[in-house]
């Protein structure tokens, strides 16, 4: 038993040393908005923010069950716990006004299953999952393929 643990302990080891080297080497080659500062340092001059993209057209999903991102600004937007400025557009009783598309009915339903009058509160703070888009060219080549796209092949 000792010998396997030893041996379970060295090969754990080894195998840390080699994925820790890798990484080492793979820092050089990340592509990210920090420019050619490495991980470990400070940029004393950062890339500027981009403002986000404002164009309001819904844009497709790059994977299954990905939240849909956001096609707007939302710059200033209070979202606390008292106010929520994304359902003032969102909610069941805004979107004949706001032409914006209602919440996922998933957003309603507690972790038991039930259903809710309103937004369920751990589905409350949209910023968790729902991200804003900058108009900018990929940093590294983006090979992906949706799984419609190769079904209709």
């Amino acid at each position: 038993m000792k010998n396997r643990f030893k041996k379970f302990c060295i090969s754990g080891f080894a195998l840390l040393s080699v994925t820790v080297s890798i990484l080492v080497i793979a820092e050089e080659n990340i592509a990210s908005l920090r420019q050619d500062t490495p991980l470990n340092a400070v940029n004393e001059s950062p890339a500027p923010l981009q403002n986000a993209s404002n164009k309001d057209i819904k844009r497709g999903r790059s994977y299954p069950m990905q939240p849909p991102v956001i096609p707007h600004k939302i710059d200033n937007y209070q979202l606390d716990l008292k106010v929520n400025k994304c359902l003032s557009c969102h909610s069941r009783t805004q979107i004949e006004e706001s032409q914006a598309p209602m919440v996922s009915v998933t957003h309603f339903m507690d972790r038991d299953g039930n259903f809710l009058a309103d937004v369920s509160p751990r589905r409350y703070f949209c910023k968790q999952c729902h991200v804003t888009q900058i108009e900018r060219s990929n940093l590294i080549e983006n090979n992906f393929i949706d799984i419609q796209h190769l079904l209709s092949k």
